[in-house]
């Protein structure tokens, strides 16, 4: 019986590592997946996807980008979150470059199709830009590979950035270049008249919403991980903004 019981605690600690793994990022070793790659098509345009970043370069995500399978986005949480990965050359050495890692940023969803494909639940499949893939990859291989991956923390080149979309009295943010574990949990955004965070809700990816009529107002964000860490940015946006501009903010994780 007690050896029955150490068992369950042995399992019961996988598991929870395991799911801080996955969920916020901290190093619980190597875990195991597939990718393959989007194909020829290189326009970075096409790689913001379900997360709504549009062009990866003004996002300041590159082609360094990945779709993920559903068990990995969580319904869009995970935009943002960085992955390193490397081919497991012990599973598949003819196709794997040997100790070759790429870190990619999570900016799209790979669908589930529900009959067995790599993207249906539980596979963790990562479905990586072209560039990303033969990184890891022997040119030549136009088709699935075995990897190890792990989330680790986003390195960004400057700060913050804030897209404003939207029209009239509905407000729709975009956040993008997030440094630290890179996903949003929750924001809030605070105006020059009201003073007060008012609570965002995720439209979809990383496009966040607010009701509040917040036209002509200087614009705070406060913004936290999935991980808990929080940070305020005050006066981001002037008061003179008109949608479709990005403002960056005089802060960022790390």
């Amino acid at each position: 019986m007690a050896d029955f019981a150490g068992l369950s605690v042995l399992r019961l600690l996988l598991f929870v590592g395991v799911a801080f793994e996955g969920v916020l990022g901290r190093g619980y070793g190597w875990l195991n997946g597939h990718a393959t790659f989007y194909g020829a098509n290189q326009d970075p345009n096409s790689f913001g996807g379900a997360c709504g970043y549009g062009n990866t370069f003004h996002a300041g995500f590159g082609t360094s980008t990945a779709a993920l399978s559903s068990v990995l986005f969580r319904g869009g949480e995970a935009c943002g979150a960085c992955y390193q990965l490397k081919c497991d050359y012990r599973a598949d050495p003819k196709w794997c470059l040997r100790r070759h890692t790429v870190t990619v940023t999570a900016t799209n969803f790979c669908p589930p199709n529900n009959h067995g494909g790599w993207c249906d639940p539980p596979r963790t499949h990562f479905d990586l830009s072209s560039t990303a893939f033969f990184r890891i990859a022997r040119q030549g291989d136009e088709g699935i590979i075995p990897v190890l991956y792990r989330r680790v923390s986003c390195k960004r080149r400057g700060d913050v950035r804030f897209t404003l979309k939207g029209q009239s009295n509905f407000n729709m943010v975009m956040i993008s270049n997030v440094g630290g574990s890179g996903d949003i949990k929750a924001a809030w955004i605070r105006s020059s008249r009201t003073r007060t965070w008012v609570p965002m809700q995720r439209n979809w990816g990383a496009n966040w919403q607010s009701r509040v009529d917040v036209r002509g107002q200087t614009l705070s964000f406060k913004l936290m991980l999935v991980d808990g860490k929080t940070l305020e940015f005050f006066n981001v946006v002037p008061s003179s903004w008109q949608f479709g501009q990005t403002f960056s903010s005089r802060g960022q994780f790390n």
